[in-house]
């Protein structure tokens, strides 16, 4: 049983899967597409990669705008949501990616990636992110609920 993490862009997904343990996620491609609105060859690496690392669950970076409002990415990555649990039959959870670009930049800054090559990484990272903060929270709620049941 594995997770996915996924960044969801205009022209790229970023995909990160989590460990059997549940416990990190590591990032594992960038899937490309010329035209933002094609995304049967998305959808279908997509489920090639859920079928290869055995996924029972997406988590899908939500890009909300800083005053907590939806804007149109939001909306688009609702749209893509719906696709994905019509075609793969998965739980897709929704998880707030806001600053989670700015965070995979910043780490590529300082591990010495030029600026020219980052480009390359971002929604790798991205979808990194968003993956291992929605295991972090599943960790932290495990946590939580076995202490209360040894109190």
């Amino acid at each position: 049983m594995r997770i996915m993490g996924l960044d969801f862009g205009s022209k790229t997904v970023g995909v990160a899967i989590s460990d059997s343990l549940l416990i990190t996620a590591q990032g594992v491609e960038i899937i490309r597409r010329k035209d933002e609105n094609k995304l049967r060859q998305t959808l279908a690496r997509i489920e090639q990669l859920i079928e290869e690392y055995e996924v029972t669950e997406i988590v899908l970076g939500l890009p909300k705008n800083m005053n907590d409002t939806l804007g149109d990415r939001a909306e688009l990555s609702l749209e893509f949501k719906e696709k994905l649990e019509r075609r793969t039959g998965l739980p897709v959870k929704m998880w707030d990616e806001r600053l989670t670009t700015v965070a995979a930049d910043r780490a590529m800054m300082e591990a010495g990636i030029r600026r020219e090559h980052r480009k390359e990484y971002v929604d790798k990272i991205a979808a990194t992110f968003i993956l291992q903060g929605y295991l972090d929270l599943r960790q932290n709620e495990r946590k939580e609920k076995d202490g209360e049941d040894n109190i």
